[in-house]
Order: structure tokens, then sequence, then C-alpha cells
């Protein structure tokens, strides 16, 4: 068996979040990894579903539990495109994952690093291993560029709305 390294998971992550774009959701995807093997795959639908919490953490880790008939994730890496949230974060905890590997920090509502570590505080009974960076650049980018785009829409509407009066 070919030893995957954290960028090739991370690039399995920026495909789901390539997946969620597609659908117009904000483009991020997470896997997560079991003993060299991925057991669950998902990307952001919060849009699509209408629903707060369909992050791609949290519906990553709803399948890793229904797979494996267990709420406990011990042993299990989470790749994500971009930082996890406070609430994702809490997921991140209570499944009891080891390691939380994420490409871009979010500036707005990190909380593995940015604006505060939820994930290696000792007051909680499980902390799990951060590591940030992983493929940052092309991370940023889809989501720099995905946001770029909305905003040029809007813009065009504005300007034909101009023209229609």
């Amino acid at each position: 068996m070919v030893q995957r390294t954290e960028e090739d998971y991370m690039r399995l992550a920026i495909t789901e979040g390539k997946k969620a774009e597609m659908a117009n959701e904000v483009p991020i995807g997470a896997v997560i990894v079991l003993d060299g093997e991925v057991i669950a795959a998902a990307s952001n639908l919060r849009e699509t579903e209408q629903n707060a919490i369909a992050h791609a953490e949290l519906l990553a880790i709803d399948q890793a539990c229904k797979k494996l008939g267990t709420w406990r994730l011990e042993g299990a890496e989470l790749y994500v495109t971009l930082e996890p949230c406070p609430m994702c974060s809490g997921a991140i905890l209570l499944s009891r994952i080891k390691k939380v590997v994420y490409g871009a920090s979010d500036p707005k509502g990190g909380c593995a690093g940015t604006l505060m570590n939820l994930l290696d505080d000792e007051r909680f009974n499980h902390q799990s291993e951060v590591i940030k960076g992983v493929l940052e650049e092309e991370c940023g980018t889809m989501l720099s560029d995905f946001f770029r785009g909305i905003r040029e829409r809007k813009k065009i509407e504005k300007q034909q709305q101009r023209l229609e009066q």
C-alpha cells in the first residue's frame, strides 16, 4: 500500500471543496482518515440544505460515525480546506478526533489557532493535534476566487438594474 501524505489527503479535501463550489456553496471540503483509509468525505451544504450546521466537517464526522458505528473517532485525522469554526471545533473534540490538518486560516471564525484554539485547550477532556497551512495557498485561492466571483456577479447585476430603470 502506498503511504499517502498530508498533502494527498488535503487534495482530496480540495476536491470536495470544488464539489461544493459547483453547487454554489462556499468551497469547503473535508475528509476523515483512519489508519490510512479515507472513511468519510464531505463538502459544505449550508445553502443547498438551508441548514446552519451543514458544514463539511460536521457532515464528514456524521458519515464517519455511521460508517464505524460509534461516536468515538479516536485515532482519526480530519483534513479540511478552511480552519474549523467554533461549532466544528466542538464537534471535533466531542468525537475524539486525534489530529486536524487545515489549509487556509479563517480570520473571522477560526477556532483552531487564529481567533483561539479550542482544540488544544487543556480544560476540555480531549485535545486534538493541529497542523495548519497544508496547501494553504491553493485552499485560500479557492475561497478568494469564489468570493471574488460573487462580488463581480453582484456588481454586474446592479449595473443591469440601473440600465433597466
